[in-house]
């Protein structure tokens, strides 16, 4: 598959260049390929955190020391794999102590930035989409590729509110 034979064309690429400014990372074949890099393989979890972090980023700013992710779903891989999206694209890593990973049904996501508060809930059809899924490498790629060209309320339920919390 060609993102394969990219990414490993890539590698070297990734780590000479410089990381983009963080305030300006977008959604590209370039990021795709170091996220990859980065989170070893492509599939549907690591596309669906990267486009919930990329969203983040849109809301409140690509802030790392300032933004929290908290995320509930399955804590084992594939749907664990949406965490290192998040991290990825927004910058919250468990080394920072500013992303959470806890066991639920379903993926939600919650961004908090001040007294910001965004929320991504996966849509019902996007789980069916995954879980049909055949035990096939190709076909777990394909959805991803799929889903990164997808607008985000095609994918999420999203809901925005600012108050205190």
């Amino acid at each position: 598959m060609k993102i394969k034979i990219l990414a490993l064309a890539l590698a070297f690429l990734f780590l000479c260049t410089p990381v983009q400014s963080q305030e300006k990372i977008e959604q590209s074949e370039d990021f795709l390929l170091r996220a990859i890099e980065f989170h070893g393989h492509l599939g549907p979890y690591l596309v669906l955190g990267l486009k919930a972090g990329l969203f983040a980023n849109q809301i409140f700013g690509r802030k790392p020391m300032k933004t929290e992710a908290s995320i509930q779903t399955k804590t084992t891989p594939p749907q664990s794999c949406f965490a290192d999206g998040v991290q990825f694209s927004t910058g919250c890593t468990l080394g920072k102590g500013n992303i959470s990973l806890t066991e639920g049904e379903g993926l939600l996501a919650t961004f908090k930035k001040n007294n910001q508060k965004l929320i991504l809930k996966l849509k019902k059809e996007i789980i069916e989409e995954i879980n049909s899924l055949p035990d096939q490498e190709e076909a777990w790629e394909n959805l991803a590729e799929d889903l990164y060209q997808r607008g985000i309320e095609e994918i999420f339920k999203v809901s925005k509110s600012e108050s205190g919390f």
